[in-house]
Parts: structure tokens; C-alpha cells; sequence
């Protein structure tokens, strides 16, 4: 199975290709699509679909997990980040992708157990888990393979009828004997 995450972005935009192999996750690709330079709204999202399609059609992934829009006080960055997700979500469906949406506090719960983790303890528990030797230079790459990696984790939890806990607390209490 390959993954791509997306952390939609109307200046930076993140992707990220995780493929499981032998039921083990492991980063395939993850980069960032500039689009800072770009004046007009209705340009910025023509390129993001230009590019999302790009990358489905180059690295043909069995799915799409992306970052939900988080709330925020100003109206105008909803909207254009909603936007951008829109045509992201859009291309992927286009391409007859699966799209699951998580909501920020899932993926870092999922990723560190902590659903108020800072992107850099986001990007260090990546590290951890997938080997990873060099970080990118925008954080908006390692976003993206959270949402990746969350969505891999949701699934193979499904698919092999694991318990999935909602917090540290429930998993500890549930599995002592693995604390050491």
C-alpha cells in the first residue's frame, strides 16, 4: 500500500509518500510545493491541482490521507486554506483515490500521544519512527507525513483488530506488562 499525506497550504503546501512494506510504514518521498510567489488565489489553486495530480500520476498511491482545516479566528485563512484542501481533495477523488480527512489533534495524538504536540515533537517522533536521517527544511513536509502516518496507523489498527486507544492513560492501564 503507498500513502500520500497532504498538509494543504496556500503559501507552502506539504506532501508526503509512505508506503507500507511487510506491514512496516517507510517514507518513500516528502517535499513541499511553493506557492508564496504566486499573486492571485484562483493561480495559487490552479497549481495545487496541477501538482496534486502530478504527484498522484507519478507516484501512483493507493489512497490520500489530508490535514482537516483547523479553526482559526481569521475567516480569510480558512477560506483559502478550505480552498485549497477542496482542490486537493477534488484532483484525488478525480484520480479515484480514497481521501480520508484527519483533524490536527488526531495526528498528533496518533503520532506522539499527544494531541497538543508542537509541529517540532511532531517532526521528532517522524524521525523515531521512520528512520529518517535528514529533516526537511519546511515543517509543512513532516505534516504531511503525519497525516500519512496517522492514516496508516488508523488503518492497520482496523485491519488487524487492534484496540485503538484514545489516549497514553487507557493504553498503559490495558498493557502493563509493556512499560519497562
Amino acid at each position: 500500500m503507498k500513502i500520500l499525506g497532504i498538509d494543504p497550504g496556500t503559501n507552502v503546501m506539504g506532501y508526503a509518500f509512505l508506503s507500507v512494506q511487510n506491514k512496516k510504514p517507510v517514507l518513500d518521498n516528502m517535499g513541499v510545493i511553493k506557492l508564496d510567489k504566486i499573486k492571485t488565489q484562483a493561480e495559487k489553486l490552479k497549481l495545487i491541482g496541477e501538482k496534486v495530480d502530478f504527484l498522484i500520476e507519478s507516484y501512483e498511491p493507493d489512497c490520500m490521507a489530508i490535514e482537516a482545516p483547523f479553526y482559526s479566528k481569521n475567516a480569510q485563512s480558512m477560506l483559502k486554506l478550505g480552498r485549497a484542501q477542496g482542490v486537493a481533495i477534488a484532483i484525488g477523488g478525480m484520480r479515484g483515490l480514497n481521501v480520508v480527512e484527519y483533524a490536527p489533534k488526531k495526528i498528533k495524538m496518533s503520532i506522539t500521544g499527544n494531541g497538543n504536540a508542537s509541529k517540532e515533537q511532531v517532526a521528532s517522533m517522524l524521525i523515531q519512527i521512520l528512520k529518517i536521517k535528514t529533516l526537511p527544511k519546511y515543517y509543512d513536509a513532516t505534516d504531511a507525513l503525519g497525516v500519512a502516518l496517522c492514516h496508516h496507523f488508523q488503518t492497520s489498527s482496523i485491519l488487524n483488530n487492534k484496540k485503538v486507544y484514545k489516549d497514553w492513560k487507557a493504553f498503559v492501564k490495558d498493557n502493563p506488562k509493556k512499560l519497562k
